[in-house]
């Protein structure tokens, strides 16, 4: 973490505060009691902004994530340790050994084929040798369920299948959480409660898919589904984790207009 104490504007914090607790009761509204993790999605925002919602008593939020591998490398550096961050972005192999080194990398849920997994699996693996404190990384393999070709993601069935049982077994410092989904945008935006989305179902049906092929409880795998226009819908359907951004943090800038520290 940085020497030099961030910045946090009391009026901005307060703010964010207000604005995921708002997300959250959204959230508890439509679970039932049942558990949703909400990934706080920070990219392009500065850390200042994280480390507020990360200090803040009322929340005490943990789980970021980031989209650009770069950014989350300096976040990292920057921020505390406490917080675990989750790489949500399209991964590419040449990211994955500096983000398989993050010692908080909580989770990475694009993971799209075998011999991305393979180098985060070697390279975690070496982080855990040199300190064994440090935990497996938790992963989602990414389905393209909507069949998009701008959407990145194993195809749904066999790949899908396949992908998860290599995880699963000659992955050892890799955990399988789940299946993740970004879906098309028109039919998010057609989601709600009552609306069932397409491509949530399709996720479902490949989360049931797996575990049985892999002989897995039923329900063991978790579906990470919904972000700031669907995650209501998504949560009615069974999703474990949402990952919300503009409905916390306000609409995003250009990338090349985004600053790291405010």
């Amino acid at each position: 973490m940085s020497s030099t104490p961030l910045k946090i504007d009391p009026a901005r914090a307060s703010a964010l505060v207000s604005q995921l607790q708002s997300v959250q009761d959204r959230i508890l509204a439509v679970a039932k009691g049942r558990p949703v993790r909400l990934v706080a999605v920070s990219k392009l925002k500065p850390a200042n902004d994280i480390l507020a919602l990360h200090q803040a008593p009322q929340v005490q939020h943990a789980h970021f994530g980031e989209n650009y591998a770069q950014e989350l490398q300096q976040k990292a550096e920057l921020l505390p340790r406490s917080i675990q961050w989750h790489f949500i972005g399209g991964l590419q192999t040449t990211h994955c050994k500096s983000l398989a080194r993050i010692p908080n990398l909580w989770a990475v849920s694009s993971l799209d084929t075998l011999k991305k997994a393979q180098t985060l699996n070697r390279v975690r693996g070496e982080v855990i040798s040199s300190d064994p404190s440090i935990p497996k990384l938790n992963v989602h393999v990414q389905v393209n369920t909507s069949g998009e070709e701008s959407k990145s993601g194993c195809s749904p069935g066999q790949e899908t299948v396949d992908l998860c049982k290599a995880i699963v077994t000659e992955c050892p410092h890799l955990n399988l959480l789940g299946l993740m989904t970004i879906g098309a945008i028109a039919r998010s935006k057609a989601t709600t409660p009552e609306n069932e989305n397409e491509d949530f179902v399709v996720l479902r049906e490949q989360r049931d898919l797996v575990e049985k092929e892999l002989g897995l409880d039923k329900g063991s795998l978790e579906l990470s589904m919904g972000m700031s226009e669907d995650f209501e819908g998504a949560i009615a359907m069974g999703s474990g984790e949402v990952r919300v951004g503009s409905t916390i943090f306000g609409e995003r800038g250009s990338r090349q207009d985004a600053k790291l520290v405010v």
